[in-house]
């Protein structure tokens, strides 16, 4: 199994055409961690995100995973709004695994057991566009666990569903993370992350202002900005 531990960020900083976006940034995920990321509107967090996952590159610093540069496999990222292809639930789904070059005679197998993973066997043919929003979010978890990743990007997943879909959701997220994959999520939602998080990463203007356990940031706030933003007091 490939080995992607630990996801090191040692000062990295992202600013294209010498804007400064984030900066000074030192991270360090190891396996197993359940990790929410916070922040007000514009402090980085889905920047933050995109860079871990290697869709952007830092313009400073550097990114490895387990001593290495080189972007593994064995993680994924779902979206806030995740595209559709104009096929079924299930073809979704086995459009990923194909993607990642699992053999074809492996493909319906594990399509199927990942959307059964999720509760959507019974939608595997339905036409993933004619899906609701909270349907759609499924289907992209459902397609991002079949890949079998180490480690699970998650951009805001519940950030446009109702309370129903919102609860399936992170039904489904907790099961991700207790069969071992590690999750990495940013969100506004305050309960979602009491709910979720067991450690934060508070960012603020482009830097971690804050990374500590998820009880003693909600108990009690290291930070000035970080103690604002959870008043709601934060501009």
């Amino acid at each position: 199994m490939e080995e992607i531990f630990p996801l090191v960020l040692s000062n990295v900083g992202f600013a294209p055409e010498g804007v400064a976006l984030l900066e000074n940034i030192n991270l360090r995920i190891d396996r197993g961690e359940r990790t929410v990321i916070l922040g007000d509107n514009g402090a980085g967090k889905s920047l933050l995100m995109r860079l871990m996952h290697g869709m952007i590159q830092p313009t400073s610093g550097s990114i490895e995973w387990a001593g290495s540069r080189e972007r593994p496999a064995a993680q994924s990222l779902v979206f806030q709004h995740p595209v559709m292809l104009r096929r079924s639930a299930l073809a979704n789904v086995a459009y990923g695994l194909a993607l990642a070059g699992v053999p074809r005679s492996e493909r319906m197998d594990r399509a199927n057991a990942a959307l059964s993973w999720v509760g959507l066997e019974h939608l595997a043919a339905r036409p993933a566009r004619m899906l609701s929003g909270g349907e759609r979010q499924r289907v992209a978890l459902a397609r991002a666990w079949a890949l079998e990743p180490r480690l699970l990007f998650l951009d805001e997943p519940t950030a446009s569903l109702d309370p129903a879909a919102t609860r399936e959701v992170e039904r489904i997220v907790s099961a991700i993370h207790k069969a071992g994959t590690s999750i990495v999520m940013n969100t506004h939602n305050l309960g979602q992350a009491r709910r979720l998080a067991e450690e934060i990463i508070f960012l603020h203007r482009g830097r971690i202002a804050e990374r500590t356990s998820a009880d003693l940031f909600f108990r009690q706030p290291q930070s000035a900005a970080a103690e604002s933003f959870l008043k709601g007091e934060l501009p």
